[in-house]
């Protein structure tokens, strides 16, 4: 934005970059005014991917119906990606299975690098 003040313009993946990081600033900005709604949310949506962890190895014990798995890797990815990893470990449930032993993890991390970066652009712009 300064740079086109003065008179340099900015190329595409600079304003890609700039938008990003005013995305990120503004969601962190929403995170911390809304901190205990945030968390409640997060604290929800987590205990509820453990509990269908813990659920879906009680049913694998028993022969029971199962919880597809497309539903269990779906928890982590909308939210619920610290209890859908707890409940891995936890119960040792899907620890075997290639898909959840990336794609939980991941979606782990990328919701921890994105929260972080929204957080730190926020507070130290």
């Amino acid at each position: 934005m300064i740079c086109v003040i003065i008179g340099h313009n900015l190329s595409k993946s600079d304003k890609q970059g700039a938008y990003m990081k005013s995305v990120l600033t503004a969601v962190g900005g929403f995170l911390l005014d809304h901190l205990f709604l945030f968390l409640a949310v997060a604290l929800i949506l987590n205990l509820i991917a453990l509990a269908l962890y813990g659920i879906d190895k009680r049913k694998a014990i028993k022969k029971k119906w199962r919880i597809p798995e497309a539903t269990l890797i779906l928890s982590a990815w909308i939210g619920g990606a610290a209890g859908a990893l707890s409940g891995m470990l936890l119960f040792r449930h899907k620890t075997k299975h290639i898909q959840f032993l990336i794609l939980v993890p991941l979606a782990f991390l990328v919701y921890t690098v994105l929260i972080g970066a929204a957080l730190i652009l926020a507070l130290f712009g």
